[in-house]
């Protein structure tokens, strides 16, 4: 079974999904600000996925410059999915935190380096005893200098990895953000709501160098 969920679903195999979107019903649980698109001018947007989104999101909404943020589904093939349609592996998507945050109040490189020290991005389709495609480690982007910046910080995290003997391929998709959907209301800042909720992320111990 774990076998299965480790393969990518095709387009033609996904689930149908529904035309009707799944919105925030309340404003983050933590800030008060929207998690919808209702975000000044200044603020930009990008998407990642580490593995369970419970855990990433807090580590991203702990940053000083970021506005907001919200868990959903990305990268898949299924409209409007649900989290059970997610769990099954037959819609594509990962799970992924959508960081909405001030270029002017925190660099992208900060981001950057929360993402890879958090998380092993070298396990494929699985972030520790999480297994399946909705935990594959993703970057997607919403501007030409995300991607340019997403992509030279790979490289640096892989040359890291390398200096520290860890042999390890970097899987990280890295790509310009399709779809996304919001997850679920009660899965929104769910371990500010859930205290002692599950957080299955762990590092590999090696920083990202300055760049």
């Amino acid at each position: 079974m774990s076998e299965k969920k480790q393969i990518m679903v095709s387009p033609e195999a996904a689930l149908i999904g529904r035309a009707t979107p799944i919105l925030p019903s309340q404003p983050h649980a933590v800030n008060g600000t929207p998690i919808n698109d209702n975000k000044p001018q200044e603020v930009e947007e990008i998407i990642v996925g580490m593995g369970c989104f419970w855990g990433a999101e807090r580590l991203f909404w702990q940053l000083d410059g970021v506005y907001s943020t919200s868990v959903g589904y990305s990268g898949g093939f299924t409209p409007n999915p649900t989290y059970e349609e997610v769990c099954t592996g037959k819609t594509g998507h990962t799970e992924v935190v959508r960081v909405l945050f001030a270029p002017a109040q925190i660099a992208l490189q900060q981001l950057l380096c929360r993402f890879w020290e958090s998380h092993n991005p070298t396990q494929g389709m699985q972030q520790g005893n999480d297994v399946g495609t909705q935990y594959r480690s993703v970057i997607y982007t919403t501007t030409q200098s995300q991607l340019e910046q997403a992509l030279q910080s790979r490289g640096h995290y892989q040359e890291a990895l390398k200096q520290q003997k860890i042999p390890h391929v970097i899987t990280t998709e890295i790509e310009p953000v399709g779809n996304y959907y919001f997850a679920e209301d009660y899965h929104q800042q769910y371990l500010a709501k859930n205290p002692g909720g599950y957080c299955g992320l762990g590092g590999t111990g090696v920083c990202l160098p300055p760049q």
